[in-house]
């Protein structure tokens, strides 16, 4: 039925619109992130920012509580396309399409049990410490 409706409304002249992001009209607001956000993790479960491994990751990145923001999964979803900001996923495997470095590691449970991940993670962060660097100029 879906082909037949097409063809008639383009038969019409009328042109169909496809949203980008439907679940806005669901419920769910585009999130905004604040000014001075530099990093933002994201994590199904979201940690509290006085864990000792993410406050030891701030101070590698010479980054303070107050520019981390926390975000799930389906909230990543909402940020505008045009959001350049770095981001650590714990445990999870978001593709963005916002502009910026991208951490990737365990959840923080796997990072304390598991040194290789741990070591994966801070080989991680040197490499890319001159574009996270960079950033924390602007």
């Amino acid at each position: 039925m879906a082909p037949r409706r097409n063809w008639l409304l383009q038969q019409m002249g009328i042109t169909q619109w496809t949203l980008r992001r439907p679940t806005v009209l669901q419920g769910e607001i585009a999130v905004t992130l604040p000014a001075q956000t530099r990093l933002v993790i994201v994590a199904a479960s979201l940690p509290a920012a006085h864990y000792p491994l993410i406050g030891d990751v701030l101070h590698s990145l010479s980054l303070r509580p107050e520019q981390v923001y926390p975000l799930t999964p389906e909230q990543t979803a909402m940020l505008p396309t045009s959001t350049h900001c770095h981001s650590w996923c714990l445990g999870v495997d978001v593709p963005h399409a916002w502009t910026g470095v991208q951490l990737n590691s365990p959840t923080l449970d796997e990072l304390y049990a598991n040194p290789s991940a741990k070591r994966a993670l801070w080989q991680q962060i040197s490499e890319h410490l001159p574009l996270l660097a960079a950033s924390e100029a602007h």
